[in-house]
Protein backbone atom coordinates (compact mmCIF):
# COMPACT_ATOMS: atom_id res chain seq x y z
CA UNK A 1 0.00 0.00 0.00
CA UNK A 2 3.07 2.33 0.50
CA UNK A 3 3.81 1.99 -3.56
CA UNK A 4 0.57 2.78 -4.27
CA UNK A 5 0.14 5.92 -1.96
CA UNK A 6 3.65 6.46 -3.63
CA UNK A 7 2.22 6.47 -7.15
CA UNK A 8 -0.73 8.46 -6.10
CA UNK A 9 1.28 11.13 -4.65
CA UNK A 10 3.74 11.44 -7.72
CA UNK A 11 1.03 12.26 -10.18
CA UNK A 12 1.95 10.51 -13.18
CA UNK A 13 0.78 10.90 -16.82
CA UNK A 14 0.26 7.70 -17.78
CA UNK A 15 1.09 3.93 -17.50
CA UNK A 16 3.29 2.05 -20.31
CA UNK A 17 2.89 -1.51 -19.88
CA UNK A 18 3.47 -4.92 -21.83
CA UNK A 19 -0.88 -6.29 -21.87
CA UNK A 20 0.43 -9.62 -22.17
CA UNK A 21 -0.37 -9.73 -18.37
CA UNK A 22 -2.99 -6.94 -16.72
CA UNK A 23 -0.84 -6.20 -13.35
CA UNK A 24 0.11 -2.47 -15.52
CA UNK A 25 -3.64 -2.60 -16.59
CA UNK A 26 -4.64 -2.84 -12.74
CA UNK A 27 -2.55 -0.26 -11.98
CA UNK A 28 -3.88 2.25 -14.37
CA UNK A 29 -7.47 2.10 -13.73
CA UNK A 30 -6.77 2.45 -10.00
CA UNK A 31 -4.73 5.90 -10.40
CA UNK A 32 -7.48 6.65 -13.56
CA UNK A 33 -4.31 7.20 -15.78
CA UNK A 34 -4.34 5.93 -19.50
CA UNK A 35 -2.65 3.73 -20.71
CA UNK A 36 -0.08 2.82 -23.41
CA UNK A 37 -0.30 -0.83 -24.41
CA UNK A 38 3.42 -1.85 -25.84
CA UNK A 39 2.86 -5.22 -27.66
CA UNK A 40 4.82 -7.24 -29.91
CA UNK A 41 2.49 -9.42 -32.01
CA UNK A 42 2.59 -13.21 -32.40
CA UNK A 43 4.16 -15.53 -31.10
CA UNK A 44 3.91 -13.48 -27.77
CA UNK A 45 1.01 -11.29 -28.32
CA UNK A 46 -2.05 -11.79 -26.07
CA UNK A 47 -3.83 -15.24 -26.02
CA UNK A 48 -6.91 -15.99 -27.50
CA UNK A 49 -7.00 -12.95 -29.49
CA UNK A 50 -7.93 -10.76 -26.67
CA UNK A 51 -6.20 -7.99 -28.32
CA UNK A 52 -8.37 -8.18 -31.35
CA UNK A 53 -11.53 -8.43 -29.47
CA UNK A 54 -10.45 -5.20 -27.04
CA UNK A 55 -9.46 -2.93 -29.94
CA UNK A 56 -12.66 -4.44 -31.56
CA UNK A 57 -10.15 -5.63 -34.96
CA UNK A 58 -12.19 -7.32 -36.97
CA UNK A 59 -10.58 -11.43 -36.87
CA UNK A 60 -13.01 -13.76 -38.58
CA UNK A 61 -12.05 -17.12 -37.94
CA UNK A 62 -13.36 -18.22 -41.22
CA UNK A 63 -11.00 -15.71 -43.24
CA UNK A 64 -7.88 -15.25 -40.74
CA UNK A 65 -5.58 -18.56 -40.10
CA UNK A 66 -5.22 -18.92 -36.14
CA UNK A 67 -1.90 -19.82 -34.76
CA UNK A 68 -0.12 -23.13 -34.65
CA UNK A 69 -3.09 -24.62 -37.60
CA UNK A 70 -0.59 -24.92 -40.33
CA UNK A 71 -3.50 -22.90 -42.43
CA UNK A 72 -2.97 -19.81 -44.86
CA UNK A 73 -5.22 -17.55 -45.88
CA UNK A 74 -6.58 -19.44 -48.59
CA UNK A 75 -8.42 -22.51 -47.32
CA UNK A 76 -11.10 -24.74 -48.30
CA UNK A 77 -14.53 -25.14 -46.47
CA UNK A 78 -12.83 -28.24 -44.18
CA UNK A 79 -9.86 -26.07 -42.93
CA UNK A 80 -12.28 -23.18 -42.49
CA UNK A 81 -14.15 -25.35 -40.85
CA UNK A 82 -10.84 -27.05 -39.15
CA UNK A 83 -9.61 -23.55 -38.10
CA UNK A 84 -13.40 -21.95 -36.44
CA UNK A 85 -13.20 -25.44 -34.15
CA UNK A 86 -9.44 -24.33 -33.19
CA UNK A 87 -10.49 -21.22 -32.25
CA UNK A 88 -13.50 -22.27 -30.33
CA UNK A 89 -11.33 -23.70 -27.88
CA UNK A 90 -9.71 -20.35 -27.06
CA UNK A 91 -13.25 -19.47 -25.49
CA UNK A 92 -12.44 -21.81 -22.82
CA UNK A 93 -8.68 -21.71 -22.01
CA UNK A 94 -9.07 -17.55 -21.59
CA UNK A 95 -11.60 -18.06 -19.19
CA UNK A 96 -9.52 -20.57 -17.01
CA UNK A 97 -6.26 -18.72 -17.91
CA UNK A 98 -7.30 -15.11 -17.15
CA UNK A 99 -10.02 -16.09 -13.91
CA UNK A 100 -6.95 -15.34 -11.34
CA UNK A 101 -6.21 -11.55 -13.15
CA UNK A 102 -9.83 -10.56 -12.95
CA UNK A 103 -10.46 -11.48 -9.21
CA UNK A 104 -7.48 -9.83 -8.44
CA UNK A 105 -8.74 -7.18 -10.35
CA UNK A 106 -11.78 -7.05 -9.00
CA UNK A 107 -10.90 -7.31 -5.35
CA UNK A 108 -8.40 -4.59 -6.06
CA UNK A 109 -10.37 -2.13 -7.83
CA UNK A 110 -13.60 -3.10 -5.75
CA UNK A 111 -15.95 -3.87 -8.44
CA UNK A 112 -16.49 -6.48 -10.58
CA UNK A 113 -13.98 -6.37 -13.92
CA UNK A 114 -12.80 -8.85 -16.51
CA UNK A 115 -9.39 -8.57 -18.30
CA UNK A 116 -11.25 -7.50 -21.50
CA UNK A 117 -12.75 -4.45 -19.89
CA UNK A 118 -9.38 -3.72 -18.57
CA UNK A 119 -7.97 -3.67 -21.91
CA UNK A 120 -10.39 -1.98 -23.65
CA UNK A 121 -9.63 0.84 -21.74
CA UNK A 122 -6.29 1.29 -23.43
CA UNK A 123 -5.50 4.69 -24.94
CA UNK A 124 -2.68 3.57 -27.11
CA UNK A 125 -1.12 0.20 -28.45
CA UNK A 126 2.16 -0.01 -29.60
CA UNK A 127 2.28 -2.79 -31.90
CA UNK A 128 5.34 -4.66 -32.57
CA UNK A 129 4.57 -6.76 -35.87
CA UNK A 130 6.05 -7.59 -38.87
CA UNK A 131 3.60 -8.09 -41.77
CA UNK A 132 5.74 -10.17 -43.72
CA UNK A 133 5.88 -12.89 -40.80
CA UNK A 134 1.95 -12.27 -40.02
CA UNK A 135 -1.14 -11.53 -41.74
CA UNK A 136 -2.44 -8.23 -42.82
CA UNK A 137 -4.78 -7.07 -40.09
CA UNK A 138 -6.98 -3.64 -39.99
CA UNK A 139 -5.63 -1.46 -37.40
CA UNK A 140 -8.04 1.23 -35.33
CA UNK A 141 -7.06 4.32 -34.87
CA UNK A 142 -5.55 4.11 -31.54
CA UNK A 143 -3.05 1.48 -32.80
CA UNK A 144 0.58 2.78 -33.57
CA UNK A 145 2.80 -0.10 -35.28
CA UNK A 146 6.37 0.34 -34.52
CA UNK A 147 9.57 -1.55 -36.01
CA UNK A 148 9.81 -3.61 -38.77
CA UNK A 149 9.53 -3.03 -42.59
CA UNK A 150 6.37 -1.21 -42.96
CA UNK A 151 7.62 1.32 -40.82
CA UNK A 152 9.82 4.24 -42.09
CA UNK A 153 13.64 3.56 -41.69
CA UNK A 154 14.81 6.42 -39.10
CA UNK A 155 18.37 7.13 -37.50
CA UNK A 156 18.36 6.59 -33.27
CA UNK A 157 20.86 8.35 -31.73
CA UNK A 158 21.37 5.63 -28.67
CA UNK A 159 20.13 2.19 -29.05
CA UNK A 160 22.50 0.69 -27.17
CA UNK A 161 20.80 0.94 -23.95
CA UNK A 162 17.35 1.22 -24.76
CA UNK A 163 17.84 -2.19 -27.49
CA UNK A 164 19.54 -4.01 -24.41
CA UNK A 165 16.56 -2.86 -21.54
CA UNK A 166 13.85 -4.53 -24.23
CA UNK A 167 16.00 -7.53 -25.07
CA UNK A 168 16.73 -7.95 -21.23
CA UNK A 169 12.93 -7.25 -19.79
CA UNK A 170 10.26 -7.75 -22.72
CA UNK A 171 7.76 -6.74 -20.05
CA UNK A 172 7.83 -3.50 -18.59
CA UNK A 173 5.48 -1.61 -16.78
CA UNK A 174 7.00 2.12 -16.53
CA UNK A 175 4.86 5.62 -15.39
CA UNK A 176 5.32 8.29 -17.52
CA UNK A 177 5.11 11.90 -15.78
Amino acid sequence: MELMRYLEETKFDAVLTDPFLPCGQIVAEHLSLPSVYFLQQMPCGIPCGLDFEATQCPNPPSYVPRAFTDLTDHMSFLQRVKNLLFDTQNLFLCDFAFQPYSKLASEFLQREVTVLDLLRKGSVWLLRLEFVLDYPRPLMPNIIPIGGVHCAHKELPQVGHALFSLLVCPRPVMLLS
